[in-house]
């Protein structure tokens, strides 16, 4: 099963923080599960450290990659066709980066692994 993770559920799952619930964490985890980043979740982590409001302990070109290879996270990327349901999709949520997660994991049929519960306003299969 392919699992699409919310930024906080990769900040959370690979600094071991407790807020990660355990039922995320086991399906992050399982061998049946691939899980992978949206390229969306890796800028909105660059945005966040560019104004400080999230620090790594290493650099962005250093950290990311070594954490998505040690923990076997693929890299989701942005197709025109999930742009194109961006512009139609009603404000049910209204950060950028969270309305075009709700459209991959639909688009792509993944499981979205997050806490916030406004995807559920989409349709979109959510696991925290």
């Amino acid at each position: 099963m392919n699992i699409l993770l919310d930024t906080h559920t990769f900040l959370w799952f690979i600094d071991d923080n407790p807020r990660l619930s355990q039922p995320a964490r086991v399906l992050i985890e399982s061998q049946d599960s691939q899980p992978f980043m949206s390229v969306a979740s890796l800028w909105e982590i660059a945005v966040k450290l560019s104004l400080a409001k999230l620090t790594l302990g290493e650099s962005f070109e250093t950290f990311i990659p070594h954490q998505l290879a040690l923990n076997g996270i693929g890299v989701l990327n942005i197709a025109l066709e999930h742009l194109a349901v961006v512009a139609t999709l009603p404000f049910h949520h209204r950060d950028p980066f969270d309305r075009l997660l709700a459209v991959q994991a639909r688009i792509e049929k993944m499981t979205l692994v997050s806490a916030d519960q406004s995807f559920d306003a989409y349709g979109v299969e959510r696991v925290w």
